[in-house]
């Protein structure tokens, strides 16, 4: 079947988006300006994004109980906050992370397919990592290249490169060199993507990279004209760092055929030895001996997560994890934190029981979603604020305070119906 893209309506359309953009988006640009929170970007995101990527995006596998616990998981740490403590603000948000000073102690965590959510892709999320000095991270299955990366960021720019447990090894050099010739200083494994998550709203939502052209998809494409005119303008996307022959389209065939379950400890050390220079991080860690096993294989940073609650349903909370990883590897070893974050409250609570960094993923892909740059830069702004303000109420002044003091000042509390309702859960009515 011939696509609107095999026919070179696109460029035709190309023509106009200067006009056409601005009038198509002011709905979208107007909610973005009342987003206070995440959970308010998460509706601009819904409201602007075609049903099926927007399930893409917010889904996880099975029942989805890994999601919210997650999310629950937090509203039982308590804040035990000193008082009289002669702060000043603005507070010193700045840390170490992978070896490089930034100013703020969370990033945006690697994802894949930046542009099915908005035009921008990878390029939005590298701008606002710029402006805030954070890490930037790059997914293997990035539709933007290092390259173009490059041109964004300085080379004394942090950033971080994530690959998969693929089992051609010689893709896994290839992608590798092309992250090391693009400037890349550190390397991420994901561990926890060895089978693929069953995610039941991408198969009620018939999700396909493109969508099909069917009549349900078609009034979709209707429903979020911002979404579409961007889709229909823009030339078709690839993802940079594959073969160009494997158009993004094929996504699920490919990562299908790629998946690898026999995926060992020794194939992990192979890896580490392959990346060579600079750090090496373990995503997906959920157990401590696990822990302890990555850093004897060579890995110098442990990531606590379990893939945004999209793979192994009913998994733990990883903020429940977190503090046995962190004692079973000791003070010295570098631990990065995702999953379930929507507050700055999240953040200090995962920084105070054994995190040096925090990763987000939903957060900044409805901002991405919402907005593109813009977006981002308002996920960001959101987050930091209400990191600095968490931290001045809770009487820390500095990060490396917040992790000394944190397991006195964070404690765990009764589960409570009451707890799992506010923003992060339902609509806030700002829309």
């Amino acid at each position: 079947m011939l696509t609107p893209h095999d026919l070179g309506v696109h460029k035709l359309l190309r023509l106009f988006s200067p006009l056409v953009r601005p009038v198509i988006n002011l709905a979208a640009r107007k909610r973005l300006r009342k987003a206070v929170n995440i959970a308010d970007l998460r509706l601009c995101a819904e409201s602007r994004l075609h049903k099926m990527c927007f399930g893409y995006l917010d889904s996880g596998g099975d029942d989805e109980i890994t999601i919210r616990r997650n999310k629950d998981a937090y509203t039982q740490l308590e804040m035990h906050f000193k008082v009289l403590v002669g702060l000043s603000p603005p507070l010193d948000l700045s840390t170490t992370i992978f070896g490089s000073k930034v100013d703020i102690p969370f990033f945006a965590s690697p994802t894949a397919g930046n542009k099915m959510f908005h035009m921008e892709g990878e390029s939005a999320v590298a701008k606002a990592s710029k402006v805030n000095n954070s890490v930037y991270c790059l997914s293997s299955l990035a539709t933007t290249s290092p390259e173009d990366i490059g041109s964004i960021l300085s080379p004394q720019h942090p950033k971080l490169f994530q690959v998969y447990v693929w089992k051609d090894k010689d893709i896994l050099r290839d992608i590798l060199g092309k992250a090391k010739a693009g400037g890349i200083q550190t390397m991420a494994l994901t561990v926890d993507f060895s089978w693929y998550g069953n995610r039941e709203r991408d198969i009620r939502n018939n999700f396909t990279i493109p969508p099909c052209y069917s009549l349900k998809q078609c009034l979709g494409a209707i429903q979020a004209p911002a979404w579409t005119w961007d889709f229909l303008s823009n030339p078709p996307y690839n993802y940079a760092l594959l073969d160009q022959d494997v158009p993004a389209e094929s996504l699920a065939s490919f990562v299908n055929s790629q998946l690898y379950p026999q995926f060992s400890w020794e194939e992990a050390a192979w890896l580490c030895k392959e990346w060579g220079h600079g750090p090496r991080a373990i995503k997906g860690i959920c157990r401590p001996e696990d822990a302890v096993k990555a850093l004897e294989c060579g890995f110098t940073t442990i990531w606590v997560s379990n893939h945004g609650g999209r793979q192994l349903d009913t998994s733990p909370a990883t903020i429940d994890v977190l503090p046995a990883i962190r004692k079973a590897v000791g003070p010295n070893v570098e631990v990065i934190h995702d999953g379930g974050i929507q507050r700055g409250t999240d953040i200090a609570k995962a920084i105070a029981l054994g995190a040096d960094g925090v990763a987000i993923g939903k957060p900044y892909l409805y901002g991405l979603a919402a907005g593109g740059t813009e977006g981002v830069l308002r996920t960001f702004e959101i987050l930091r604020v209400e990191l600095d303000r968490a931290m001045g109420l809770l009487g820390c002044g500095t990060i490396e305070q917040l992790k000394k003091e944190g397991p006195e000042l964070i404690k765990q509390r009764g589960m409570s119906l009451r707890d799992c309702q506010g923003a992060r859960y339902s609509k806030a009515g700002m829309i």
